[in-house]
């Protein structure tokens, strides 16, 4: 008897959450092969997966190896599922661009890589910049490719302070009204959001799409 849609996200998740880097394969072929969403299972199974194991890792019960194998699985769950997914730009539509990166001085890059595949999956074009990356970096690079979007991750306070000049940069070059900021990781609040005008904060890579398509007006009527 085949399992339920619920069980096998539930097995999904787990199958991150306990590190289980080589059975989550099986796993989410037989999610496919049971004709279930292949989006769902990313974000309810593999993302929803990655999510606890961050806030085990903001506990101190698991240490960054122990995120990296969880990131593992999670791409390796994602290897099977990502090719299902359906083609989301039809012929005419606007892609939107996307740059995204960890701010200079941290090489904390879990959550941006999260958000980054979920963006993906959501049809965006994203340019990753990585980690630790140079502020003047982000503005040459939406410069280059002229994006919609800039998504800044950090994981420590001291690095903060540089997503504000991200800002500020592009409000210099004339790059503020048309690219739209996105700040997020540990320390990053509303609050700070609001502080140093960026256009939105999410608290986690699921709630990062949803923001992402209300910044840019993905899929929403001129």
């Amino acid at each position: 008897m085949s399992k339920s849609k619920e069980e096998l996200l539930k097995q999904l998740s787990d199958c991150v959450f306990e590190m289980e880097d080589e059975e989550i394969i099986s796993v989410a072929q037989e999610y496919l092969d049971a004709g279930y969403d292949p989006l769902e299972g990313i974000t309810e199974g593999l993302v929803d997966g990655m999510n606890r194991a961050g806030v085990m890792y903001e506990e101190e019960e698991y240490f960054i190896t122990d995120l990296l194998i969880c990131s593992d699985a999670m791409y390796n769950g994602l290897d099977i599922l990502k090719p299902h997914l359906p083609q989301k730009n039809l012929e005419g539509e606007k892609t939107y661009k996307c740059v995204i990166g960890v701010v200079e001085g941290d090489t904390h890059d879990i959550g941006k890589n999260l958000v980054k595949i979920m963006l993906e999956t959501a049809g965006f074009e994203m340019y990753d910049l990585g980690r630790d990356v140079p502020l003047r970096n982000f503005i040459d690079k939406v410069k280059k490719v002229d994006a919609d979007l800039v998504c800044l991750s950090t994981l420590m306070t001291t690095t903060m302070p540089g997503m504000k000049k991200v800002v500020e940069m592009l409000k210099e070059e004339n790059m503020y009204e048309n690219t739209k900021v996105m700040i997020g990781g540990g320390p990053i609040s509303q609050t700070y959001c609001d502080k140093i005008d960026a256009n939105g904060y999410s608290p986690n890579a699921v709630e990062a799409v949803k923001l992402a398509k209300l910044l840019v007006g993905m899929g929403i009527p001129a």
